[in-house]
């Protein structure tokens, strides 16, 4: 890693049961799941159910304001195992829900706001169900998240996910407060000045056929559609 860039993503050293994890969605699965707010950001299927919320609500998946308590939703009281994997993290919780990218559809590029590790809290995301024709690519990077895993993804820079599967991606994606125990588990990863740079962001063509570079290199179907997706979208 270039020491004067700041850093993406982390994988952290946090293994989850697949099998147990997969257990606890299908007691969720038949809940209801509300179409992610952001309309324009995506094409297809994306939803979610929160395990916390400010009302305990399952369709409010928004960040506490001050003084706000998050509340265990009906989603976390029927599920065994997300209880366990939550507690793991040491750190105060701002957010935790599961999100569904259904097979087909995309999350276009875009950045959120301070939401990395720089700005005093920090994204997991947990696959639940995934496969390898889903790309999350952040830049012009791919990660390859598999089942089970726990992944930090700095959002202040730009991302993009498409699930050309035939099967509906499913993470748990939490967001946390950074604190000592956090510190102690990131900064034992990576050095601290390059956690810490606030991210420069260059989103343009050069970094859009970085993508497609990345992605000629998979030859595959999937890896095609999405290139033609980028093309068409980017008029390249």
């Amino acid at each position: 890693m270039d020491e004067k860039e700041g850093v993406k993503f982390l994988k952290l050293p946090f293994k989850f049961h697949a099998e147990k994890l997969s257990k606890d969605l299908d007691k969720i699965e038949e809940l209801n799941w509300s179409n992610h707010f952001n309309k324009n950001g995506y094409s297809g299927i994306w939803s979610s159910v929160a395990l916390f919320s400010v009302d305990g609500e399952l369709n409010n998946i928004s960040v506490p304001l001050d003084g706000q308590k998050l509340l265990e939703t009906k989603a976390l009281n029927v599920s065994n195992y997300f209880s366990e994997v939550l507690a793991v993290f040491k750190a105060p919780i701002l957010s935790a829900r599961l999100l569904k990218l259904k097979s087909g559809s995309e999350i276009k590029p875009h950045e959120d706001h301070n939401l990395g590790y720089e700005d005093g809290c920090f994204r997991i995301h947990i696959p639940i169900i995934t496969d390898e024709k889903v790309n999350f690519f952040i830049e012009d990077k791919r990660i390859n998240m598999l089942p089970g895993e726990c992944w930090y993804t700095n959002v202040n820079y730009t991302h993009s996910v498409s699930n050309f599967s035939k099967i509906d991606r499913v993470h748990i994606v939490i967001d946390l407060e950074r604190n000592e125990w956090s510190d102690s588990v990131f900064f034992s990863l990576c050095k601290k000045e390059q956690l810490l740079l606030k991210p420069t962001i260059n989103y343009n063509l050069e970094t859009i056929k970085k993508m497609i570079s990345e992605l000629k290199l998979q030859n595959t179907e999937t890896s095609k559609q999405l290139i033609e997706s980028l093309k068409k979208q980017y008029q390249l």
